[in-house]
């Protein structure tokens, strides 16, 4: 219940999928389970029994072997002559989770193979994101022999080289989307270069399958092996939190990850994730996507959005208890920072947008500056501000003639080529189809908008501007059970390409009065019935809808069903996403 206030607003167009009774009904007698579970794998696109199996029950032997990713080999080969010189290794990671959890994969490989080993994160602010010739500059005094990039560098031309010219060589391993020309290194580790398996790798997933390739090499090693196989296993909590928090895909060998490193999660021996689990109240209980999306990744991202990222890492990889434990509360306390900030700044754009009539219906795309806004945090807002009115997102801070920004899509639309459509304008950019970031010279800010506008305008038609809302399936409600519900838990962990199940009841009433529940009546409690059942729902953010129930007599639902607990009791409950009154 603790993350559902993060569930869709209103005034979505439902989308259901289609009812295919007969095919799911077949595919359910071969698993074994409801046919309502047969119809969700045929809406995922799962038709096939094999594949079906692995994805209700996923095995961590189901990831693909590190030897297919692209680049690897050649990495492996300069990281063991590395290894043998005891050269001095740097990894360069980002500040975000993905970034973080990158770094500390290898730095715990590292350490483990005793290697003069050290790692160097941007600051947020004062650097950007990725490599930047100032850093390398002092990576280079240092007398670093290799640089290993974690989830960056694919496009560092520049930085590459100058580390070659000043004696470092770099390996880079990343997974944003590469351009024509790539840097000249030792090795490129990267899921995009050819035809990886898994094209939608986090950050994380290729540098544990850079310390996977790289612990095969000491399978002769009776001594060394074991102590490595158990650190790749401990490994997959931070793989998986990078995946999770970079909103990969959770199919294929990113649903293996996720589904094993969430249940290794709570046995893990490491006090910096003890720690985490601790001041979210995880202890010792099951953890899904939503434990870490809305739990532990805030926290962890706190430490580079308000202050360092340096400081995360140096959690994730002490071996301190008490440490531990003090780095999680002051990030506890960076966390309440950002969210205060975050809600003061969303407001803000709220304003601008009203003020410039930016959410009028003509209007394709959100475009906004400031000199007063957190550059750690505007890439939260942007998504809220899509949460709120559908149109791809950009935010700037603006400081001393030069605009940093974070750039947030809406479905199948392609953000990063349209910023590129529009790269005269800027200093420079990079990123994801979803999200990306950009600089700018603010004077360019306004012919930049503009181009941005007019792209959008001829690659969005009105439609691809309605928030949709995904509906697996219309039923009555006494087809939800606790028994059914157990079954579609099972299949998670959900996410992006599995999100979880959203079904819908047309013709329901209310079984008497709304109640408004929250410390500013913000959420709505209410018992709704059809000719079938009569069940309790919550519908968080819809106290404003109280009213409006009441003067109905019918309406329409969409949402989750969960199993309540408490006090020793279990009961169906609906977590509500939308209503509609027809």
């Amino acid at each position: 219940m603790r993350f559902a206030a993060r569930m869709q607003k209103l005034s979505k167009k439902w989308v259901v999928a289609p009812s295919r009774p007969e095919e799911s009904r077949k595919l359910a007698q071969q698993l074994n389970t409801s046919t309502i579970i047969g119809q969700i794998l045929l809406n995922r696109d799962i038709r096939d029994l094999e594949v079906a199996k692995k994805f209700i029950s996923p095995k961590l032997t189901d990831m693909l072997e590190p030897s297919l990713m692209p680049g690897v080999e050649k990495a492996v080969d300069r990281i063991a002559d590395a290894l043998i010189a005891k050269e001095k290794i740097t990894i360069y990671g980002d500040y975000d989770v993905d970034g973080i959890t990158s770094t500390s994969i290898l730095w715990y490989l590292f350490k483990m193979l005793e290697a003069n080993i050290d790692y160097y994160i941007p600051h947020r602010v004062e650097e950007g994101y990725g490599l930047n010739v100032d850093s390398i500059k002092e990576i280079a005094k240092s007398k670093t022999n290799l640089i290993i990039t974690v989830d960056c560098g694919v496009t560092a031309i520049n930085e590459a080289s100058l580390a070659k010219s000043l004696g470092v060589d770099m390996i880079i391993t990343d997974h944003h989307q590469p351009s024509k020309e790539l840097p000249d290194v030792v090795a490129i580790v990267h899921p995009l270069l050819e035809n990886y398996p898994n094209p939608h790798s986090a950050g994380a997933m290729v540098a544990f399958k850079l310390a996977w390739a790289v612990s095969n090499r000491y399978k002769e090693d009776t001594k060394l092996y074991p102590r490595l196989r158990e650190f790749l296993l401990n490994a997959t909590n931070l793989a998986m939190m990078g995946t999770i928090s970079d909103v990969m895909n959770l199919v294929g060998e990113n649903r293996a990850l996720a589904h094993y490193g969430l249940s290794a999660m709570p046995s893990s021996k490491l006090p910096g994730i003890r720690a985490l689990l601790s001041a979210n109240g995880l202890d010792g209980k099951y953890l899904d996507s939503e434990s870490i999306s809305f739990g532990i990744a805030p926290m962890l991202n706190a430490a580079g959005r308000m202050g360092h990222a340096r400081l995360a890492v140096e959690l994730l990889t002490s071996d301190n208890d008490l440490r531990s434990i003090r780095i999680v509360e002051y990030l506890k306390q960076q966390n309440t920072k950002r969210r205060s900030t975050e809600k003061k700044i969303f407001k803000q754009a709220s304003e601008l947008i009203a003020a410039h009539k930016l959410d009028h219906p003509d209007n394709r795309s959100i475009v906004l500056s400031s000199e007063d806004w957190h550059q750690g945090v505007i890439g939260i807002v942007a998504s809220r501000v899509i949460e709120k009115y559908y149109r791809p997102t950009i935010m700037l801070n603006s400081s001393n003639g030069v605009s940093v920004g974070s750039a947030r899509s809406i479905e199948g639309f392609n953000i990063l080529d349209a910023i590129e459509a529009c790269k005269e304008h800027l200093i420079g950019f990079g990123g994801h189809a979803m999200a990306a970031g950009l600089q700018i010279e603010t004077k360019k800010i306004a012919d930049f908008s503009m181009a941005f506008e007019e792209y959008t305008k001829k690659n969005l038609c009105e439609k691809e501007i309605e928030s949709k809302l995904y509906i697996d399936g219309e039923y009555p409600l006494s087809i939800f059970t606790i028994k059914l519900i157990e079954e579609l838990n099972k299949l998670g962990p959900f996410g992006k390409a599995n999100p979880k199940p959203i079904f819908a009841t047309r013709a329901v009433e209310l079984v008497g009065k709304p109640r408004t529940v929250g410390a500013k009546g913000e959420h709505l409690q209410i018992t709704i019935r059809d000719n079938t059942n009569t069940l309790r729902c919550i519908g968080f953010r819809m106290g404003n809808l109280e009213k409006k129930l009441q003067e109905a007599d019918f309406f329409s639902i969409a949402y989750e069903p969960q199993i309540n607990e408490y006090n020793g009791s279990r009961t169906v409950q609906l977590v509500l996403t939308d209503i509609k009154f027809e």
